[in-house]
């Protein structure tokens, strides 16, 4: 029922959706007896489109979450298992072309790659099952697996979570696959701007990990300052971080994250 009620919900926390939906409610009252209201709709929306796509606004929402965890450092420890979240590789197309397809998000199976060949010894854990709502035949998590042995890491370290659809499934299956010990060090890789919801949902789930992100989609806070050139990627922009600022407050209510806005601790 989360899941469903995250897709659909969802649908309305992407600004560029919500715009349309206004501008569209905004013309069929115009069309109607409701003019002047119609017209109020219909220009907010245009307000709104106008200041999401090409103000700096929406990368200061975005930049607001992926500053949030400073980039890792090796401190000399060697870590027990590298965890690699979903949400990179898209398994209808990869399944119809019988070839590895990801998206805006790839760094994610780049940064994992790049820790498992750095730290030979740690164990690799891909979890990604299917998150699309209407067709969950193709999962994530065994396309990454067999381009991870094409790559040179050997099967033996691989492990692969299958079910999660969500963020919170990526934390509570995955602890119950690995069952880490204490002592143990894991580290975390996912997109800069995602990291504060899957740090909160993976203490939840009694998972201890440290964060790696990777997918900096700005170039820090002097993008702050800095209009977008384009509409769609300022709208892009702001899909990004409003659909995640809104699944951080969801998954803080509905007691799946151990705060609104976790962040870093020291060790």
């Amino acid at each position: 029922m989360f899941f469903l009620l995250s897709k659909i919900l969802g649908f309305i926390a992407f600004p560029s959706n919500a715009i349309a939906v206004l501008c569209g409610l905004g013309l069929c009252l115009m069309a109607m007896r409701w003019r002047r209201t119609g017209a109020g709709l219909l220009t907010a929306g245009i307000a709104a489109l106008l200041i999401f796509g090409y103000s700096p606004l929406s990368n200061v929402l975005l930049l607001t979450l992926s500053e949030r965890f400073p980039a890792w450092h090796f401190d000399g420890h060697e870590p027990d298992g590298i965890i690699i979240l979903g949400g990179s590789i898209q398994p209808p197309l990869s399944v119809a072309r019988h070839d590895v397809e990801v998206d805006g998000a790839a760094e994610r199976v780049i940064g994992g790659l790049e820790l498992a060949r750095r730290f030979p010894k740690a164990r690799v854990v891909y979890s990604g099952g299917s998150g699309h709502l209407i067709d969950g035949s193709a999962r994530e998590a065994p396309i990454a697996g067999a381009l991870f042995e094409r790559l040179g890491i050997a099967p033996d370290r691989i492990v692969l979570e299958t079910e999660s659809r969500t963020t919170a499934e990526n934390a509570r299956f995955s602890r119950q696959l690995i069952a880490p010990k204490p002592g143990e060090r894991w580290l975390l890789v996912t997109s800069a701007y995602h990291m504060p919801r899957s740090i909160g949902v993976f203490r939840k789930a009694g998972f201890d990990v440290e964060a790696y992100p990777v997918d900096w989609r700005t170039r820090g806070w002097i993008d702050a300052w800095t209009p977008f050139d384009r509409l769609t990627t300022g709208l892009a922009c702001a899909d990004t971080a409003v659909h995640e600022w809104a699944g951080l407050l969801v998954y803080w209510l509905a007691g799946r994250s151990d705060a609104l806005f976790p962040g870093p601790r020291p060790r």
